[in-house]
């Protein structure tokens, strides 16, 4: 930024014959304090965009001045009404979304045009003030793009696709994280503050998935700034698709969710006891290892611009969420109080005909609900393209017991412990009977969170075959090393083919 304000403030010590110039070299520099951004894109954006609605801009107020002059009496009444129309249509056009990308150079061009139509009107000059502004406005923004180019170049495009591959190493360290503290039982003896109001913490769980989940406005300002860059490095499709690394992070985002949902789990006040968290340990910790191992492959999958090979990279978290389920299935009376079951517990009255003859269907409905055999089989689950489905409820989280940024754990507890577990009240019994079914309905929300979070894996993986095949990423088998080397090695791959 310095350089090129020194370089265009020389434009002051012009002398003749280019007084001019140095009269109006202001409007260089002030276009490079606006136009010069961090990365090339945003700085060609806004350079096209200045010099875009300079030059419209300039050529009508140039025709609107010459011919206001020719009104004579009513060159007042014209230049008046004009400015009024070019400021309404102006200002009514940007606010249409498909413009959202010109908005700078509709301000620009509301600018250009007063500036012109006023100082024209006072000096009578209108084609040399519009020549003199469009000129040295095309050169300040050439001179910014040239030494945004030339001297440590940042594009918006590159950085777009390093947040997209950091977000998915993030979400599945969150996801790791998330599942050993619950399987720890490891809860927060004090929640930070600043966890509670959303902001950012030191905590690894949440600062992991918090990243992906707030990236939405960063992505899609990468986005806007990328599709102005031309070819470059690894990006030399003249059309690059940045708009599916957008769609990907989305796809990332909504699996983030759930992990979002299970650290609220850890957060709540009502927790499952530890004994009842060990019956699924192996299983939930497979789950969580699966599919942060998938997180890990596809976001370096991205980072090397490869595409997935022939095998099926879900197979195994599958198979590790239908192994899940299935001791779910068999282990189901732990989530539930069975005391409380429908089955063999309805009172025996008289009642209507009609009730009475629906007894039997009934029950044999509740009976084949409360067995759970059901097996889940996340292969033959399809996975609506769309983004309509409701995510699942999040556990709100704990209230701090003090204030402070600081992450204090320890052992988590079935139940608050103000309740009292004393046999001879019964009231406090059927307390404590309640918060003993809550407590392992904690825990089935965790399961069915995490069951959720491998069946939206499908869209993840979906959208990353999408960019794969737009962008034309490598194919692996196609990265395989060819043989190079010297004679000897030549001579060996002969005679090994020979054989």
């Amino acid at each position: 930024m310095g350089l090129a304000l020194i370089l265009l403030s020389l434009l002051i010590f012009l002398k003749k014959p280019f007084e001019d110039v140095s009269r109006y070299s202001v409007w260089a520099i002030l276009t490079v304090v606006v136009v010069f951004e961090f990365s090339i894109g945003a700085t060609l954006s806004k350079g096209l965009n200045r010099g875009l609605g300079t030059l419209l801009a300039g050529g009508l107020a140039l025709g609107m001045g010459i011919l206001s002059q020719l009104a004579g009496k009513w060159e007042e009444l014209i230049i008046t009404v004009s400015i009024f129309t070019v400021g309404f249509c102006a200002t009514y056009a940007k606010q249409y979304p498909t413009m959202k990308a010109y908005e700078y150079g509709f301000r620009v061009f509301l600018i250009t045009y007063c500036y012109i139509i006023v100082s024209g009107y006072r000096t009578g000059e209108f084609v040399q003030t519009a020549i003199n502004r469009f000129l040295l406005i095309a050169l300040g923004a050439t001179v910014a793009l040239g030494i945004n180019v030339c001297i440590y170049p940042i594009w918006a495009g590159e950085d777009l696709h390093n947040l997209v591959a950091k977000n998915f190493m993030g979400v599945a360290a969150s996801l790791e994280g998330v599942v050993n503290n619950y399987l720890n039982c490891v809860e927060y003896e004090r929640v930070p503050s600043k966890i509670l109001t959303y902001q950012a913490a030191d905590d690894v769980v949440y600062k992991g998935y918090r990243s992906a989940v707030e990236s939405t406005s960063t992505e899609d300002s990468l986005m806007g700034f990328a599709v102005w860059e031309p070819p470059h490095g690894r990006y030399k499709m003249l059309r690059y698709p940045w708009q599916n690394y957008v769609k990907v992070s989305g796809a990332l985002r909504h699996c983030a969710f759930m992990v979002m949902a299970m650290h609220g789990c850890i957060l709540s006040e009502i927790q499952a006891p530890p004994e009842k968290r060990q019956v699924f340990k192996r299983e939930l910790q497979k789950v969580g290892s699966e599919g942060a191992k998938i997180l890990r492959d596809l976001g370096n999958k991205v980072k090397k611009m490869e595409k997935l090979g022939e095998e099926d990279i879900l197979y195994e978290v599958h198979e590790a969420a239908e192994e899940l389920q299935q001791k779910i299935d068999k282990k189901s009376f732990l989530l539930v109080n069975s005391e409380s079951w429908e089955i063999g517990n309805r009172p025996r009255g008289e009642g209507d005909p009609q009730d009475l003859l629906n007894v039997d269907e009934e029950r044999h409905f509740l009976e084949y609900k409360s067995l759970s055999e059901a097996v889940l089989d996340l292969r033959a689950v399809k996975v609506p393209k769309g983004w309509g489905e409701q995510a699942a409820a999040e556990k709100k989280p704990a209230v701090p017991v003090g204030v402070g940024d600081e992450n204090m754990f320890r052992k988590q507890i079935s139940w608050p412990a103000h309740i009292s577990f004393t046999a001879d009240a019964v009231t406090k019994e059927e307390e404590s009977k309640t918060y003993e079914s809550a407590s392992s309905l904690s825990l089935a929300t965790f399961t069915s969170l995490l069951i959720e979070f491998v069946a939206r894996l499908q869209n993840l993986v979906d959208s990353f075959e999408e960019l794969g095949e737009r962008a034309k990423f490598k194919d692996p088998l196609e990265q395989a090393p060819t043989t190079t080397g010297g004679f000897s090695n030549r001579l060996s791959n002969v005679l090994t083919v020979k054989d």
